[in-house]
């Protein structure tokens, strides 16, 4: 579960830098998405990139969803009698680790209106895929405000995987080394402030006419 969520951030990262072109303008925005298609050619297949890179996310996200299906299995039989406390233990937050499902839950939604939207364009005005940049400006027009509405809540849902989720691989992979639990804390909060801030400029910049 740590090695698959860390695949999965690393992933995000990259798709938060690619989502900040859109400040370039269309021409470069464009461009980068361009890139992206036609990685490789002739030597390659035409979006051979974003096939290996699409098989990447699906494999990393199965490997995510039945590890946490796993581990809450293993849980359940490992102790079938409740905790007298559900006291969190140290460095963990009670409301991260209330919401990491539901959180779960909404992620799996947006990313579903995500593809529908902005990778299939099966619900975006902009039908012309070249057109990356329209895309991005159309879908977060304010006269579909609901839409930027649900992604900021999605951002906020990731805000709290990240920042539990990051915490928990490095105490995994690392060990529950004390010494270096407070560092640790503050990098998964700070990845995750990041991550967030920078998914949500674009659609906030869009929605305030910064982006048009």
């Amino acid at each position: 579960m740590a090695v698959s969520g860390i695949l999965l951030v690393g992933f995000i990262i990259a798709h938060m830098a690619g989502n900040l072109h859109v400040f370039e303008g269309r021409e470069e925005m464009n461009a980068y998405a361009h890139g992206l298609r036609t990685f490789g050619e002739p030597l390659l297949p035409h979006e051979s990139l974003l096939w290996v890179m699409r098989i990447g996310l699906i494999a990393a996200v199965a490997a995510h969803i039945w590890s946490a299906i796993v581990l809450t299995h293993r849980a359940i039989h490992a102790r079938p009698v409740r905790y007298a406390s559900k006291k969190p233990a140290k460095g963990e937050s009670r409301h991260a680790v209330a919401t990491m499902r539901w959180g779960a839950v909404v992620i799996v939604l947006f990313v579903i209106w995500h593809l529908l939207d902005l990778t299939w364009r099966t619900v975006n005005p902009v039908k012309d895929v070249p057109d990356a940049y329209g895309a991005v400006v159309a879908t977060f027009d304010p006269s579909r405000w609901p839409v930027t509405v649900f992604y900021l809540l999605a951002l906020v849902a990731l805000g709290f995987h990240l920042r539990h989720g990051v915490w928990s691989a490095v105490q995994t992979i690392a060990g529950p080394n004390t010494a270096w639990r407070g560092r640790t804390q503050a990098i998964a909060l700070g990845l995750a402030v990041i991550v967030v801030a920078g998914f949500a400029i674009v659609p906030l910049a869009v929605t305030f006419g910064l982006v048009s």
